[in-house]
Formats: structure tokens, C-alpha cells, sequence
């Protein structure tokens, strides 16, 4: 887990990192900038603060759930996850983003985590 946060803390691209139980780990910079809140002042998360802090919606305005979306997906599966809809950032502004999620394998084959990576799609509402 301490390599994927280097990899992620050096990538231009938003990105979360998870624990095994969906805690919120951390996430870099670009990801600060679409969230609209420092890593460092929102600290770790459990799955369901970080879940529905971010208020994900889709196409319609309906509320997805945290089982709803990717990064929770792969925390239940291990296996990649994606999906495309809308979060309402801390700072108040709609913004829609594309989510990849991917499990973390250590070497010995234990599931560590999860990361997701997502692309701000700049069509703001």
C-alpha cells in the first residue's frame, strides 16, 4: 500500500486509495482539486462517510448508493470496476467524472486495497 500511495501521490490523474475494509486511505492532489477539499483536512474515511460525502448521482439526479459505485464494487469483488456519473464536490460544484477501479494484490497474493482513477469529464451542471 505504501508504493500504490507513491504512485498515486506522482500521477496527474485523480486518484483514491482504499484499504481491504473500503477505508478511505488517501487520495492525491488532482483529486483535491475535484473534490474541492485537501486530503489532509478530510484524513482517512470509512466507506460510508467517503461513499456519500462526495453526494454521486447519475444522469438523473438519483442518488447512487456506495454499493453503487466502482471503488466499492472491486472492495467486494477484487475485480475492476467503472462507471460514469456525477458527484457534488465539498466545494458545492456538480461534476461529472469516469471512475476505473482496480484491486491491490500484494506479492503473496493477499488482497490489500483497491484504487480507483477517475478523469473529470468537464461538462459541469
Amino acid at each position: 500500500m505504501i508504493l500504490s500511495r507513491q504512485l498515486a501521490d506522482s500521477l496527474s490523474v485523480p486518484v483514491f486509495l482504499v484499504d481491504p475494509e473500503g477505508n478511505l486511505l488517501f487520495y492525491n492532489v488532482p483529486a483535491e482539486a475535484i473534490l474541492g477539499q485537501k486530503f489532509e483536512d478530510t484524513g482517512p474515511m470509512p466507506v460510508g462517510d467517503w461513499g456519500t460525502n462526495f453526494f454521486p448521482f447519475d444522469e438523473d439526479g438519483t442518488p447512487i448508493p456506495p454499493e453503487g459505485l466502482p471503488l466499492v464494487q472491486t472492495i467486494h469483488t477484487q475485480v475492476p470496476a467503472h462507471r460514469t456519473f456525477w458527484i457534488k464536490s465539498l466545494s458545492g460544484d456538480s461534476i461529472n467524472i469516469s471512475v476505473s477501479s482496480i484491486p491491490l494484490i500484494g506479492r503473496d497474493g493477499d488482497f490489500c486495497g483497491a484504487m480507483a482513477i477517475f478523469w473529470n469529464n468537464k461538462r459541469n451542471l
